[in-house]
């Protein structure tokens, strides 16, 4: 399995790639001009052009507009729907009200959407998780891939932890359908996984679950 990271957007988000040799996840796709969506096409044909049979799906960790700037263009380019927790479709859904809350002076279009759901991935052969971490907002999810990354010959697990957990942080609770509480609760739920499991999160820098839970 391979983890390629895009930091994309006026935001600075994090979009991950993760493939295998049948599959593509694309996760968080935040590309904002062509430049960037020129980047991840790029990337993403190359993956392709050595998969006999490619499957690819589009996974949101959260709802936040600066997730979803490329989420219109993913869809139509790949034909497949954004899947994302139903608790924070209603959000993505009013995508106008997210520009206009951040001063952003552009028409939001509306994108294929669908309630994510472990079964969406039954074709798929990724072995991972889908870890329920509302606080950030209350669909925020995180993705867990226990033992699959290869890494100075030793497999490590990872989390995609969108803005739940970052290097030194976590997702703020001051944004419609912020909940500090139930944030704390979804850390202490990531904290009990193994320490060596590498962060992969959607600002910033890379960590792991031992240096945060310090």
């Amino acid at each position: 399995m391979k983890v390629e990271r895009f930091t994309l957007g006026p935001f600075q988000t994090n979009t991950y790639v993760i493939s295998t040799d049948k599959h593509i996840l694309l996760i968080d796709p935040a590309c904002s001009n062509e430049y960037e969506r020129q980047q991840l096409y790029r990337y993403i044909s190359n993956i392709k052009s050595q998969i006999s049979n490619f499957k690819l799906s589009i996974v949101a960790t959260h709802g936040h507009l600066d997730h979803l700037w490329g989420a219109k263009w993913a869809t139509e380019t790949w034909g497949v729907p954004v899947l994302m927790h139903e608790a924070d479709i209603p959000m993505a859904k009013a995508m106008q009200q997210q520009y206009d809350m951040f001063g952003i002076r552009a028409t939001a279009e509306p994108f294929w959407i669908e309630p994510l759901n472990e079964d969406k991935f039954s074709i798929f052969n990724f072995q991972f998780s889908i870890i329920e971490t509302p606080g950030h907002t209350p669909g925020s999810i995180c993705l867990y891939f226990n033992d699959q990354l290869q890494i100075s010959n030793r497999k490590s697990p990872i989390l995609v932890s969108g803005d739940t957990l970052f290097r030194m942080g976590y997702g703020r609770t001051d944004l419609p359908g912020g909940d500090m509480g139930q944030l704390i609760d979804s850390l202490e739920r990531l904290f009990a996984l193994p320490a060596d499991t590498l962060v992969y999160p959607g600002h910033g820098d890379f960590t792991t679950i031992g240096a945060e839970r310090r």
